[in-house]
């Protein structure tokens, strides 16, 4: 957002609260008046940051339904249409690319996930659903991610983007991670 979409309000009648509103591409931003000039700019980067993860969150529940949709096509191609699973991208998840828990048929795909390649992106729901026949990594789950032309090319695609952030983030737990077989 640049600064030229930005309104600071300041107002003597505000005393302690701080408000931000968004609308029409702006970003307003009300200040109590007799706030100091360090506090004033933490604040404004406090709520401009809130306000970004706002957006995100409205873009990534739009992106839920395409999700959903394509995840339905994998299950018709792969499961013969058989699970029974939802789906959607959240952006709490940065140390993993997706994650299943099988007992409420939920997965979860980190929002990271939507910037990589179509062939990765298909890997990594393939492997999530394959957790709710199988939920371990055991031979049985790694025969069936296997059949996905693209397995061990998007393998190594995720290996290599982890090795880049793996400074960044705290390293995968093996019994989570899912680029390796068991």
């Amino acid at each position: 957002m640049t600064p030229s979409q930005i309104t600071v309000i300041r107002s003597k009648r505000r005393k302690k609260t701080i408000q931000s509103k968004y609308g029409d591409g702006r970003l307003w931003i009300y200040l109590p008046a007799g706030m100091s000039t360090r506090d004033e700019q933490k604040w404004i980067d406090r709520m401009i940051e809130r306000n970004e993860r706002s957006q995100q969150k409205r873009t990534l529940k739009k992106s839920d339904t395409w999700l959903q949709q394509h995840a339905q096509e994998l299950n018709k191609e792969y499961f013969e249409g058989a699970l029974n699973f939802s789906i959607m991208f959240v952006t709490n998840q940065n140390s993993r690319f997706g994650s299943c828990t099988s007992i409420d048929k939920t997965i979860r795909i980190s929002q990271r996930v939507k910037t990589m390649p179509s062939w990765v992106q298909d890997y990594i729901i393939i492997h999530e659903l394959t957790h709710l026949l199988h939920p371990d990594h055991s031979k049985n789950f790694w025969e069936k991610v296997n059949q996905f032309k693209y397995a061990e090319r998007a393998k190594g695609y995720l290996i290599a983007v982890d090795t880049i952030t793996v400074d960044q983030e705290k390293e995968l737990n093996d019994e989570d991670d899912i680029f390796y077989d068991k």
